[in-house]
């Protein structure tokens, strides 16, 4: 069920205003090339380290002070990433060589006009952008153009629209915010008196006003996986590398626990690889790319696409030789790559709820001894405040094994002894 909306309108402008950040040539950094991070928590935080050991300086730019990133980059700004004018000021004063948007919520008019003139190169991508913050929009550009498989799809622009999908589609049914973090604003129908509620909730969850929703069949899948796709450019044009397949599990949108590799039937995987270089292809840009689908034995849907490293990739900081962030790092900088995985592992995240509570000096000793005596486990605690989309970041879990059924069993032990931290 497709029917003409204004996203048909958006994705045109999208299409019309959208410039490619720099022509397809591998670029060669200089010692002191400067590279801005728009979003400065604690992903950004990993990803500053990872440019700076390439030599590279890095401005940490975010809406507060004190973000996790500004701790360890090169220069630190506070400005309002969805103000226009705010983000092209900053980046007229220290003109930097490379614009990297880690926040979702950007103004993309300015970055529109920075790519634009061609002098300083934008990842992602503002198409990738603009497609971010659209669920329709992406949804129509995997499905429509591409021809992805997807589950079926509808979208309504009012209570009553969502009450005639739900009557031609049945129950159950998944109401979704066009414009939404993961999870934010989602609600499962299983009846119609379930329609009105989802349609308020949805409306009010969104990033930016916007009244209308995506409802979503409910495809019964063996498992979710993110295939990190990294695009980069070689001596003849683009090139596209993929990751061993992550499985993971959230809840609420929150990403729980990640494991690498998960088995995909040989079918399966290069279904699920097809589908990563055509939606990256699509979006163009250098970088990292989780490309979220679910499978079904052999078969595979494409459910989303995040054009920067995410909460899933966070198990690579020990199952591969180089982790998404030193990957999306040397994507940009136009350098080689490998994703070469040298072990098995999991990664367990741990978040700040409402009765969470700081805890140091010797008890943070003790809970350590305790989480770090699991065999070849490691930990990553964040201390400094992080006000990033979605429920802050308290910790990591991770461990290796070999086979990930053990290293998931090993990051759960970590991580239960880290949550000792956190408290009341």
């Amino acid at each position: 069920m497709s029917e003409t909306t204004d996203s048909d309108e958006l994705m045109a402008q999208i299409d019309s205003d959208e410039v490619e950040t720099a022509p397809e040539a591998s670029p060669e950094p200089a010692p002191q090339t400067t590279v801005m991070l728009l979003g400065s928590g604690e992903l950004s935080r990993e990803l500053t380290l990872a440019f700076q050991r390439l030599g590279a300086t890095v401005i940490a730019v975010d809406r507060y002070a004190d973000a996790p990133a500004h701790g360890v980059a090169d220069r630190s700004a506070v400005v309002k990433l969805n103000d226009a004018d705010a983000v092209t000021a900053v980046i007229e004063k220290e003109q930097p060589r490379y614009v990297v948007a880690e926040a979702t919520l950007v103004a993309a008019d300015a970055l529109i006009a920075v790519a634009e003139r061609g002098d300083i190169e934008v990842f992602p991508t503002p198409r990738s952008t603009r497609l971010s913050l659209d669920r329709e929009g992406l949804r129509r550009l995997a499905a429509d153009e591409l021809g992805l498989p997807t589950a079926p799809f509808w979208f309504a622009g009012s209570a009553e629209e969502l009450t005639a999908v739900a009557r031609h589609a049945g129950f159950p049914l998944v109401v979704k915010p066009i414009a939404a973090a993961p999870g934010v604003g989602e609600s499962v129908l299983v009846r119609p008196e379930d329609v009105e509620p989802a349609w308020h909730r949805a409306v009010a969850a969104g990033r930016i006003p916007h009244n209308r929703v995506m409802a979503e069949a409910v495809v019964e899948v063996d498992f979710e996986v993110t295939l990190l796709t990294i695009r980069t450019i070689g001596s003849t044009g683009p090139v596209v590398h993929f990751c061993e397949p992550i499985g993971h599990r959230q809840l609420g949108g929150d990403m729980l626990e990640s494991w690498q590799p998960q088995q995909l039937s040989p079918a399966a995987l290069d279904a699920a690889k097809s589908i990563g270089a055509r939606i990256v292809n699509s979006l163009g840009g250098r970088g990292v790319f989780g490309v979220e689908v679910l499978v079904r034995g052999d078969e595979v849907y494409f459910d989303n696409v995040r054009p920067r490293p995410y909460d899933s990739g966070l198990v690579t900081l020990r199952s591969q030789r180089l982790s998404q962030f030193e990957l999306h790092a040397r994507a940009i900088l136009g350098l080689s790559v490998d994703t070469i995985m040298i072990s098995p592992a999991a990664a367990e995240v741990s978040y700040a709820g409402a009765d969470a509570t700081e805890s140091g000096g010797a008890a943070l000793n003790a809970v350590l001894t305790e989480a770090l005596a699991v065999a070849e486990s490691d930990v990553r605690l964040f201390g400094r405040p992080d006000e990033t989309e979605g429920r802050r970041r308290l910790g990591v879990a991770l461990a290796t094994a070999q086979d990930p059924i053990i290293a998931r069993d090993r990051a759960r032990r970590v991580s239960a002894a880290l949550r000792r931290l956190w408290q009341p």
